[in-house]
């Protein structure tokens, strides 16, 4: 669904009629896979404190949302001296060993290059501390097709993080936000931007149509088809 005109941007010679001039893509679930090291950061921060660690599958369900939030799901106490403290253990690890358990999904660097060559502006909005993601886009060369890259204090949520990007002019309302999950789509509207939401990520079809996003995607090769035909 598209609700409003395209842009015409200039691009050397070229004219081009774009609905977007400014893709934000999440990270976890979106460019990369980061079911590995998360499961493994995630039960060395439980079993620090004595706690059993959990199945593979009781946390990939919860990848997406802000880490602090998942620690208190998993760990079934939210008291916020406890949480900060898995949180710090949970990224000792992660910070040495766990951004390197990343699978970047097969076509996203293709389809980044593809989008920047076309015209697009690119960056990354993360629930992700900004130092860990800014090493998990170096590890698989995509840092350089980003114009920005965001991520969260340790109390602020993807909601304040594009009302930041919106007020400091690093994006503008015509800037498409492209997730996983519920939240990414959530804090899109949130600030007044579209969304769109992609199904090889942990969000499933349901979760994802329940916040009517502009676009559905199956595949980067929609994607790009999709975004690049307005």
């Amino acid at each position: 669904v598209l609700r409003h005109s395209g842009k015409r941007l200039f691009t050397g010679r070229l004219e081009k009629e774009m609905l977007y001039t400014t893709l934000i893509f999440d990270l976890d679930g979106t460019l990369s896979d980061p079911a590995l090291g998360v499961v493994r950061c995630i039960n060395f921060a439980l079993t620090s404190f004595d706690q059993p660690p959990r199945a593979d599958h009781e946390i990939t369900r919860h990848i997406g949302p802000p880490l602090e939030q998942i620690l208190a799901l998993l760990s079934d106490d939210d008291d916020p001296a406890y949480v900060s403290a898995l949180a710090a253990r949970y990224r000792e690890r992660y910070s040495e060993l766990g951004f390197r358990e990343n699978t970047l999904y097969p076509e996203a660097k293709a389809t980044l290059a593809a989008l920047q060559n076309y015209g697009f502006r690119l960056g990354v909005c993360t629930s992700k501390l900004r130092p860990n993601a800014i090493k998990i886009l170096e590890l698989f060369d995509l840092a350089r097709f980003f114009d920005f890259i965001s991520g969260p204090s340790e109390t602020e949520t993807k909601s304040e993080q594009l009302k930041d990007l919106l007020q400091s002019g690093t994006i503008d309302s015509d800037a498409l936000m492209i997730g996983d999950r519920a939240i990414d789509l959530q804090a899109a509207h949130e600030n007044r931007l579209e969304s769109a939401g992609v199904l090889w990520g942990y969000g499933k079809r349901e979760e994802l149509e329940s916040e009517q996003p502009a676009f559905l995607f199956d595949s980067f090769s929609e994607l790009f088809h999709a975004l690049t035909q307005c």
